[in-house]
């Protein structure tokens, strides 16, 4: 799930050896739009620290910066686009099997690849992880319920104000380093002489 196409998986191939050297872990890489003449694309990348799943602005920039560096040599990509790298935010998306683990007691919305049950789509309070399973309290269900993680295309931790307070706390550990800092950063790259608006985004399964 950290990867939607092939074009992505290629890619994430790439970047996770260059953040982690910074200490960073890619969490999601999506490359979206349609590569029409005169449009541009946009590379997401969301990222966190290895030590404690956070990340600030002035890491998102460094490792921007990494990672254009390598694009301008390598130019691994067709046409023009836009870089954001950004952190996965307070509702973030689950795209590891560790991160089922790491939420475990917080609501997430989880989609499936196939019917369970009659239906793919769930919500739930996160149980943790049981192998290759992950393991999820669903609303009306007295048991817990046990999905292939290899099943799951799309997951997302629900906001609350139990989410929030994590959110809050974390924060307050870190100190006064990361406040009001708006933990993303963009750049352009342009293979053309002209960079114009984004097109809209369709990703492809």
């Amino acid at each position: 799930m950290r990867a939607k196409t092939s074009e992505d998986r290629k890619l994430i191939e790439i970047f996770d050896p260059i953040a982690q050297e910074l200490g960073l872990d890619i969490v999601r890489v999506r490359l979206m739009g349609s590569n029409k003449p005169g449009g541009a694309r946009r590379l997401q990348i969301m990222a966190e620290r290895q030590s404690d799943g956070e990340i600030n602005v002035n890491q998102c920039a460094r490792l921007s910066r990494a990672l254009s560096a390598f694009l301008d040599e390598a130019d691994p990509i067709s046409g023009d686009y836009v870089l954001e790298v950004s952190s996965p935010g307070i509702d973030r998306p689950l795209t590891r099997l560790k991160d089922f683990e790491t939420y475990e007691g917080y609501e997430a919305r989880i989609e499936l690849d196939r019917l369970a049950e009659g239906r793919k789509r769930f919500r739930g309070t996160l149980a943790g992880i049981e192998g290759e399973h992950i393991a999820i309290d669903l609303e009306g269900e007295a048991e817990t319920a046990l999905m292939p993680f290899s099943w799951v295309i799309d997951a997302k931790l629900v906001l609350t104000d139990e989410l929030m307070k994590r959110g809050a706390e974390a924060r307050a550990a870190r100190g006064d380093d990361d406040e009001d800092e708006d933990e993303d950063f963009d750049d352009d790259f342009e293979d053309a002489d002209d960079l114009d608006d984004d097109e809209p985004a369709n990703d492809d399964k």
